[in-house]
């Protein structure tokens, strides 16, 4: 399947377990891959044909500016969920880092990495999946 890669966009926001956190707020790297069919619009050469990812943009810097939750696995999931309501999306991964993340003794990043289908999937025996939707 075929994808858009936004990479490398920053936002203020105010999600932490820390009550300042949510006061203080803090900058989120994010990085975004979008599964869409990319045929029709590579030949059409419309936008009407692909997703539009100025909207998932502006979308994604709105949930983070304006929602404040106590986990960023939490903040990561309500981006994937809002993406995913957009049309001819079928799969969304979203990549939230922390990078100033106010742990003593820490210099690193925090990251968590999920992936969404549009449809729910369900296990079966030998590992296949099966949609639920």
């Amino acid at each position: 399947m075929d994808c858009i890669r936004i990479s490398n966009l920053r936002c203020y926001g105010y999600t932490g377990f820390l009550p300042e956190e949510q006061v203080l707020g803090q900058w989120f790297d994010l990085d975004l891959t979008l599964w869409v069919d990319l045929a029709v619009a590579g030949k059409s050469d419309r936008i009407e044909d692909t997703l539009d990812y100025r909207g998932a943009i502006e979308s994604v810097k709105t949930i983070v500016k304006t929602q404040k939750y106590a986990l960023i696995e939490r903040l990561a999931e309500a981006i994937a969920e809002e993406l995913l309501t957009r049309d001819r999306l079928e799969r969304v991964r979203v990549r939230l880092s922390k990078p100033a993340a106010p742990i003593p003794d820490f210099g690193g990043k925090i990251t968590v990495d999920i992936a969404r289908p549009r449809t729910p999937e369900k296990i079966i025996e030998g590992g296949e999946t099966e949609s639920l939707g």
